[in-house]
């Protein structure tokens, strides 16, 4: 196993980006539970960290080696600071492009992976988790499953109040992320509205796998998206358990939905 961490200049953030890589590329087989994955090609995971996270957070909190290790995945971990990894409409300001475009086609030219749509995934927690259904929108040609945990689905709280309850972040800076509240449920930041105009455009949807700790303060707006999924006839898997806003969840149900969504 490979891993190690990279910095390139990144035209959509207009800045020296930082990624975090873990490469299953010398994996003993006596460390691996199910040799199956190791049937097949590599796949390419794009994991994205939470509100003030960056890059190491899945390495250092989480389990990105021991999830490339046992799935043979190629784990690419990108900071991206509080953005929600969201498009804010000009070069030096759009994560979601980064995240979804700018850094796929880098790393398929430095390490050959993320070749095709089916190889690859997107997943992440709470920011990162609303970033990652967003992202997996945006760009449907390019990921073929999501992994949501905890996922900050806060649009219709800011829409409705302008600001989160109990947020770090202040308000301007909401403002300034999501755009003006009165028009946020019709744009294209509301990962509702990004569904059903793929379903309209009848778009090919990335699978979604949806996680919430039944203690998570996120809780009730996981659980409204999921209504709204099921409502849409979405494909999707949602499940939710005991547990909290912490590692100790999101390090169980990464498993869980690599599970779900590897072949």
């Amino acid at each position: 196993m490979a891993s190690g961490r990279m910095e390139f200049h990144a035209r959509t953030i207009m800045q020296h980006a930082n990624f975090s890589f873990v490469l299953p590329n010398d994996v003993s087989m006596a460390e691996v539970k199910d040799p199956r994955h190791y049937d097949r090609p590599t796949r390419s995971l794009i994991l994205l960290h939470g509100l003030t996270g960056t890059d190491t957070d899945w390495m250092y909190g989480g389990v990105a080696q021991e999830m490339a290790i046992q799935y043979n995945l190629a784990v690419f971990m990108p900071a991206a600071g509080n953005s929600f990894y969201l498009d804010r409409g000009y070069e030096g300001g759009n994560y979601c492009s980064f995240v979804g475009e700018e850094l796929p086609a880098y790393i398929r030219k430095v390490f050959g992976c993320c070749l095709s749509r089916e190889e690859t995934l997107i997943a992440g927690f709470s920011m990162g988790g609303y970033g990652a259904v967003h992202t997996a929108f945006v760009y449907p040609d390019t990921f073929s499953a999501c992994i949501a945990l905890s996922s900050a689905f806060v649009i219709h709280e800011i829409a409705e109040t302008g600001r989160r309850a109990n947020s770090v972040m202040p308000q301007a800076m909401i403002r300034d992320v999501f755009g003006d509240p009165e028009k946020l449920i019709c744009s294209e930041n509301n990962p509702e509205q990004q569904y059903r105009r793929l379903r309209a455009e009848g778009r090919k949807i990335p699978f979604l796998y949806l996680a919430i700790g039944t203690e998570d303060h996120l809780y009730r707006p996981n659980q409204e998206f999921c209504r709204f999924l099921k409502e849409e006839q979405a494909d999707f898997f949602y499940e939710d358990g005991p547990g909290a806003h912490n590692w100790t969840f999101w390090n169980e149900y990464l498993k869980r939905g690599l599970e779900r969504v590897l072949p």
